[in-house]
């Protein structure tokens, strides 16, 4: 069965994606082209990689460049635009709020002010779980309240405000979906996970696996879990690009202004994590407690319904086996990324 053709059924091309030669991005434009979507990419490589966009055309540009913007518009006519582009690292948003501010509200901005010149009036937006900031109650509804407490969940949220501004006034049709911790990698193995610096937990004990590191760190074994360690919510890339795929057709089919979770619905703490990379690579991965990072909730689960009941979304490689073992496959083949 094809199920990126089933995840793409109603939606018709072109579509933009911007941020497409970056990890989610990437996946996204495999999903469009496999389904047979009309789609390029619109990318300043800054932190994506020319090497994972395959197949579709990439257009090499800024957000900030209005003229770029108008050019690549001008020039394919999309329909629809998915939205990857981003900074996304908590810790650099605290110390560094006026470049967050400025990457991801005032880019989004002009992005949509592009948009709206050309009559494209369909987005899907990648929003985060960060808007929620430590909330109140786990597992996390789609209607929970957002209080970030970083400028890249306020910047993320204000993108969310400036959407449904922008629904009201011009009739955009929009889906921001607000995801979890996007892991794995693309199950033939030549798609993955490859940052600079490298911060997520998965990668960076996978980096240990293959004596790239010679431990791994476990920020705080306190917290009031199972385990002490942090429970996070784990969504397989192939699965977020398979949901946004959705969301794009959704928009597609009338007007729309949903703002949803993206999760597996499943929580894994650090520990959890560990054993699984253990166990698919064979090796000991060494490990170290430090101290908790400031800022750190003890859970973070999605609990949200509307992806499933809206789009008719539900995650089928989110499980933690299917996780690390596409991530280590990637790993294995590509020991230094896409370098």
């Amino acid at each position: 069965m094809n199920h990126a053709a089933n995840d793409a059924a109603g939606l018709e091309g072109p579509v933009l994606v911007v941020g497409g030669a970056g990890y989610i991005g990437s996946h996204m434009v495999r999903a469009l082209v496999t389904s047979g979507v009309e789609c390029a990419v619109f990318d300043n490589l800054s932190t994506g990689h020319r090497a994972a966009v395959g197949q579709a055309p990439l257009h090499v540009g800024d957000l900030g460049d209005a003229a770029a913007l108008e050019k690549v518009f001008s020039r394919f006519r999309p329909s629809c635009v998915i939205h990857f582009a981003a900074k996304s690292y908590v810790g650099e948003s605290v110390e560094r709020p006026a470049f967050y501010w400025r990457e991801n509200v005032t880019n989004t901005w002009n992005l949509l002010e592009a948009m709206r010149a050309q009559g494209c009036g369909q987005i899907v937006f990648s929003s985060t779980c960060a808007t929620f900031g430590v909330p109140e109650v786990v597992p996390i509804a789609d209607d929970a309240p957002q209080a970030p407490i970083t400028a890249y969940g306020r910047s993320k949220l204000a993108i969310e405000h400036m959407l449904d501004d922008y629904a009201i006034a011009y009739g955009l049709r929009y889906a921001a979906l607000r995801y979890f911790n996007a892991a794995g990698a693309h199950r033939d193995g030549d798609l993955g996970e490859h940052h600079q610096p490298e911060t997520h937990l998965i990668p960076i004990l996978l980096e240990v696996a293959a004596g790239q590191r010679d431990e791994a760190m476990i920020f705080g074994d306190d917290y009031p879990t199972p385990d002490g360690t942090c429970i996070r919510d784990y969504i397989h890339v192939e699965d977020l690009a398979a949901a946004h795929m959705r969301a794009a057709a959704a928009v597609a089919a009338g007007p729309l202004r949903l703002r949803c979770n993206l999760g597996s619905g499943r929580g894994y703490s650090v520990l959890e994590i560990l054993d699984a990379v253990r166990s698919a690579t064979g090796h000991a991965v060494p490990a170290r407690v430090a101290p908790r990072r400031p800022g750190d909730p003890p859970e973070l689960v999605s609990g949200g319904e509307l992806a499933a009941r809206l789009l008719g979304f539900e995650p089928v490689r989110s499980g933690l086996a299917d996780l690390v073992a596409d991530a280590w496959r990637f790993k294995q083949s590509h020991p230094e990324g896409y370098e």
